[in-house]
């Protein structure tokens, strides 16, 4: 039986590559002369070091006695069990929490995060939130307001100069806002951090009425913790994050931040979360004790962007960690990915791998479930080569079982799309993070990954991912005999064929097809 999927989806656009194509008309318009503030002067903050004396970073120390040096990691694979996890460990936090995000919405979920950091706040826990600019247009305010708490600080990385409206940076100061923070950390007391794939939106935990995300994120516990907290500060304190104060007309006053406490309450009151999150101390204790218990203990290491290294021209830190690992493999590769976007060259690397006899199989969006079309146009480009090359090509469904079982009762019906960013190597080690399989992560935006070396996480996560590529999720996209290009999926009225890309209109396939022909491939 099918599912009915709503087509009502508001689609993001390409990051940038909208606008570019746009700059000769946006420069037409004799833009102001708007530019960013002096340098403002930054009181620099570090990360709690302490979290044996909290308590959750007791029971984490407790757990890691005679492990030294070792880490533990504890899959998030649900939007449930990620949402729970960011709102648990901020009711339980003592002393600090430290968020970064490229995304933060103001939907449910976000409220549900900005009333409980509030709530933390009101404890005397210190807390620092870094949000990417990209996604803040019109939203000072807001952010203003959160920052107007004593015990709450929010900085924003590469702000744009026009407040309002980002397009015209684009088109005078493409160079420096092409340049994003694309990272999401969650710490709490120094002592767990949540590194993946998830922003903070309705979307990334099963929420949202109209789309919603599959992704993983990690929970993770010991010595990466602090290499993780190391990297946010590295980031807090750079010249690249501006305290929103030095940003905003006109500074917020307590008023404006009880407003903005006024206006979280009204917006869960009418839409509350359906997800049980209000337990007491005995319940967050036990689900503690539960994330605790069931760790897996590995060695592991923090793989991070600089914040302003991939503005000299290089490839980054975390891409040419993944193409050293890749290189390495000797069996198996096994990759999911939102978006999957490569030159020839990659795809010739791609082709040497699978001679060599290595497994390569890809999960990445179909056109039908991806939020980004630019993005599947650059991927459309080379996928005829990627299958000439050996390379096992599967793309997400818009209705994909493993997403749509699993998203809150009011979300069903709604598209699911993919935005999981992980990669198992000889299901022997995993490497994840905030990292996707294209030119953009690798070359213009900051990212951060965890490489875990676990026989035991790697068969978890390669299971997690069988799931993904299983027929009721994923078109198979295979070469028919006559050299084009065949999608094949299965559901109880069998196996289904399409000789076009599937679920689509004729609309969007010409879309796509004509951007894959513009020469914008290295901003996908």
């Amino acid at each position: 039986m099918r599912v009915a999927i709503r087509r009502d989806i508001g689609r993001r656009p390409g990051l940038a590559v909208g606008v570019r194509l746009l700059l000769p008309i946006l420069l037409s318009l004799g833009v102001g002369c708007a530019s960013l503030p002096p340098a403002p002067e930054r009181a620099p903050s570090t990360a709690f070091d302490q979290p044996e004396s909290t308590a959750v970073g007791a029971a984490v120390g407790e757990a890691a006695a005679g492990r030294p040096g070792w880490s533990g990691f504890s899959l998030l694979r649900t939007g449930r069990e990620a949402l729970s996890a960011r709102v648990f460990l901020t009711e339980m936090a003592e002393r600090s929490l430290d968020l970064q995000y490229y995304i933060f919405k103001g939907d449910t979920a976000g409220s549900v995060m900005a009333e409980r950091l509030l709530r933390a706040a009101d404890r005397g826990v210190r807390v620092r939130l870094l949000l990417d600019d990209n996604n803040l247009a019109g939203h000072d305010p807001i952010a203003a307001a959160l920052d107007a708490h004593p015990n709450v600080e929010v900085r924003i990385f590469n702000p744009f100069a026009h407040r309002e409206s980002h397009g015209f940076d684009f088109a005078i100061d493409f160079g420096r806002v092409n340049h994003r923070a694309h990272n999401k950390i969650f710490v709490a007391d120094g002592a767990v951090a949540i590194l993946g794939g998830r922003n903070i939106g309705d979307d990334y935990f099963g929420l949202s009425a109209e789309a919603n995300f599959r992704d993983l994120d990690v929970a993770a516990v010991g010595p990466v913790v602090g290499e993780i907290a190391a990297g946010f500060d590295g980031y807090w304190n750079s010249d690249w994050a501006y305290p929103v104060a030095a940003l905003v007309e006109r500074q917020a006053a307590p008023a404006d931040l009880e407003r903005l406490r006024t206006g979280v309450r009204a917006k869960l009151d009418a839409h509350p979360c359906p997800y049980p999150l209000d337990g007491g101390a005995t319940d967050l204790r036990a689900w503690l004790g539960g994330l605790v218990a069931g760790l897996v203990w590995a060695q592991a290491r923090v793989v991070a962007d600089e914040p302003g290294e991939l503005t000299r021209g290089r490839r980054g830190e975390v891409a040419a960690a993944l193409v050293e690992q890749m290189a390495a493999a000797e069996r198996e590769i096994l990759v999911e990915s939102a978006y999957f976007v490569h030159r020839k060259a990659g795809v010739e690397a791609a082709r040497r791998v699978c001679e060599a006899g290595v497994r390569v199989r890809v999960l990445t969006n179909s056109l039908a479930s991806n939020d980004v079309m630019l993005a599947h146009a650059g991927y459309e480009k080379h996928r005829k080569g990627l299958l000439k090359a050996g390379v096992e090509l599967h793309e997400l469904r818009p209705d994909a079982r493993t997403v749509s079982e699993q998203v809150a009762p009011e979300a069903a019906g709604a598209i699911t799309s993919l935005h999981t960013k992980v990669v198992v190597l000889d299901r022997e080690s995993v490497f994840i993070g905030s990292f996707n399989l294209d030119l953009r992560s690798a070359e213009l935006n900051t990212e951060v990954a965890l490489l875990i070396s676990s026989p035991e996480l790697a068969v978890a996560v390669a299971a997690f991912m069988d799931e993904g590529a299983a027929p009721a999720s994923s078109f198979r996209v295979v070469l028919g005999d006559d050299g084009d290009l065949v999608w094949i999926a299965e559901d109880e009225d069998g196996e289904r064929r399409w000789t076009h890309e599937p679920e689509t209109g004729g609309w969007a396939r010409f879309s796509a097809d004509l951007v894959r022909l513009l020469p914008i491939q290295s901003q996908l």
